[in-house]
């Protein structure tokens, strides 16, 4: 809410603030895609700030630090509450740890007061754990060179240590440098896929995070679609849990699957081509194998049954292709697709009506509703789903850049292609905007029947319209029912090898009212293979999902791409495979393997220079123009 000024001086002191604001360095963006629900390698980025925290350290303290000495510091930032543990238990007595509690605040502090250097006191305090406000100022902004106040810092130093607050003020500090070194961060998309624990993603923004936003990616959308009532997006979503090994995902968010589970076993046997994958590599229990192998069947077949339907009604889809289950032979041993006939194998098609195929049976019927219900019942997934809506969009312009999680459908010659629905065509920037506009809908009054906004909801995920799929076709069926890997192959659209030429990004950024000359597309959704670089169009296109997920990291022979934008320009970061949590402590094993500046600013950039900054100088202007009718009504008066 913005303030209310009701005198001359006040509003003089506010135009003087926002002033000067406006002269401050621009803060750090981070920009992070394709999580894949990979939590410790995702927060262990966020706490070393794409190596920023590193480099901060190393600034600092080369020459006073030894190399070891840093590492011990920046672990310690990262994880405040484990390197503590470590510490005093390593300690001989209580001297040498309260000698290494001083040493600590003082290094804390320094480090403190060097990352917050670009903002106003103001950001500052509202990083810090209020419990800690007074204190950590107080100690922030002293004078080292003031010898008569050097023994009333030094006692509310040992203060700390004597009421037993000194692992409290410690972990606080370390989690206010967190914040500090990234001022806002980007995720372009994919919180969520395969990977254990994107709720813990989500529970970690919320509540250690401040500014950020969302670029939703498609498998986000099959749990924000989940929540809005989408059936098909819901055995899309339960079907890939169970590939991956991952059901557990959803009982945490308190989904009932024993009715699932119990039809499954009922009706469907272990097969090959069901055998569920695991994320970290490591052995499925037998138990679990079989579980996960019989549900997949179970909610593959339900899925395939209500694709049928809703192509069936909704020809604007032009999907009639993806319709395969009628394309079965009377014997379920073939199926013939675009002329050809192949085998099938690993047929589950037992409760496929070959006089009605897409019809559901009773049973399935009840279940589907039944988890549908559940999906939109559910407090702690509709509240992450809220945070992901509240806080995303389908794509964002900021600071001058496009962000945007897969493509923008053109045809080969990079013509914007148009998708008509209902009677109206849209393209380019329309089409992002209708899609936004169906989706917060649909998630805002979501509904258990069947209609258009739940049908374009999943079209969103698998449709070659689509901005977050990007491809002809999804090949589900064939990838598990046809050997001939020449059917599995997903025709990508042409943004995807258009997006290296440079005439091709000028038109995407002057599309969405951009400026060609300065502006940038970041792009997330497709990993970067090996010996392929990130950096496109002439440095105006930066994609930076570079597999975070792990199955990724032999195709990448990396963990992850993240950019970092400050007020020097971009630096792309490129991160080593993350290991495991644990190891990582141990170890004190870091993730950052190289930083590639990729474009350096002229002169530095200000916050007058981005976006916060427009809406300040509005601000300015809005107040001087009250001001100068303040004092007009003051010169009439007088």
């Amino acid at each position: 809410m913005e303030k209310i000024f009701t005198t001359s001086n006040e509003i003089k002191s506010e135009i003087i603030n926002l002033s000067a604001i406006l002269n401050l360095p621009k803060g750090t963006e981070a920009f992070v895609s394709d999580i894949h629900g990979e939590y410790d390698e995702f927060a262990h980025i966020l706490r070393n700030g794409s190596g920023n925290t590193r480099q901060k350290i190393s600034e600092l303290f080369t020459g006073r630090l030894t190399a070891e000495s840093q590492k011990r510091l920046a672990f310690l930032i990262y994880y405040p509450t484990e390197i503590l543990r470590q510490t005093k238990e390593q300690m001989p007595d209580e001297g040498s740890l309260s000698q290494w509690y001083i040493d600590t605040f003082n290094e804390l502090i320094e480090m403190l007061r060097y990352t917050s250097s670009k903002y106003t006191r103001s950001k500052v305090r509202k990083a810090i754990k209020d419990d800690f406000v007074y204190i950590t100022e107080e100690l922030l902004y002293a004078d080292s060179n003031d010898n008569a106040k050097y023994k009333y810092y030094y006692e509310v130093m040992e203060s700390i240590i004597r009421l037993d607050m000194a692992d409290s003020f410690i972990i606080s500090t370390c989690h206010t440098i967190q914040r500090l070194v990234v001022d806002h961060l980007h995720i372009i998309g994919d919180v969520y896929d395969r990977g254990p624990h994107p709720d813990y993603i989500i529970d970690h923004l919320m509540k250690r995070w401040g500014s950020l936003d969302f670029q939703w990616g498609n498998h986000d959308i099959l749990w924000i679609g989940s929540a809005a009532g989408s059936k098909l997006c819901m055995a899309n979503l339960i079907r890939i849990s169970a590939r991956y090994n991952n059901l557990r995902l959803l009982t945490n968010y308190g989904i009932g699957l024993s009715d699932l589970r119990d039809f499954a076993e009922k009706y469907y046997k272990p097969l090959n081509s069901f055998q569920p994958k695991s994320d970290t590599g490591a052995k499925i229990p037998n138990d679990d194998a079989c579980y996960d192998n019989c549900v997949q069947q179970a909610i593959a077949i339900m899925q395939f049954k209500l694709e049928g339907q809703t192509i069936k009604r909704n020809p604007d889809f032009q999907m009639s292709e993806r319709m395969l289950l009628d394309k079965l032979s009377l014997d379920r041993k073939t199926i013939e697709i675009d002329g050809k006939t192949y085998p099938v194998v690993d047929g589950c098609f037992q409760l496929v009506d070959p006089d009605d195929p897409y019809k559901l049976t009773d049973e399935e019927e009840k279940i589907l509703i039944d988890l549908s219900q559940q999906f939109i019942d559910a407090p702690k997934l509709r509240y992450h789903m809220a945070y992901m809506m509240n806080n995303g969009s389908m794509y964002l312009k900021y600071n001058g850049n496009l962000l945007l999680h897969g493509c923008v459908p053109v045809d080969e010659e990079g013509k914007m292609l148009g998708w008509t629905v209902n009677g109206q065509t849209y393209a380019g920037k329309d089409l992002f905007d209708f899609f936004e506009k169906v989706l917060k809908e649909g998630f805002q009054k979501p509904k258990l029947v069947d209609c258009l906004n739940s049908d374009i909801i999943w079209y969103l995920w698998t449709g070659k319209m689509s901005p977050l799929f990007g491809k002809r076709a999804m090949t589900t069926f064939e990838r598990y029912f046809i050997e001939d890997v020449q059917t599995h192959h997903e025709v990508k659209n042409p943004y995807y090898s258009l997006r290296k030429e440079e005439w091709f990004a000028d038109e995407l950024l002057s599309e969405f009212g951009l400026d060609p000359e300065n502006g940038h597309i970041v792009n997330g959704h497709t990993p970067v293979k090996l010996g392929h670089s990130p950096i496109m169009a002439n440095r105006k296109i930066f994609v930076i999902d570079g597999g975070m997920s792990k199955p990724y990291h032999k195709t990448t022979g990396i963990g992850g791409y993240t950019l970092l934008s400050n007020s020097y320009g971009f630096q792309l970061v490129t991160h080593e495979p993350f290991t495991t949590r644990k190891r990582a402590i141990a170890d004190m094993t870091d993730v950052v393997s190289t930083k590639r500046v990729i474009e350096q600013s002229v002169k530095r950039t200000t916050v007058g220079d981005t976006d916060i900054g427009i809406s300040l100088k509005k601000q300015i202007a809005n107040l001087t123009a009250r001001l100068e009718s303040i004092e007009k009504k003051q010169t009439i008066n007088a």
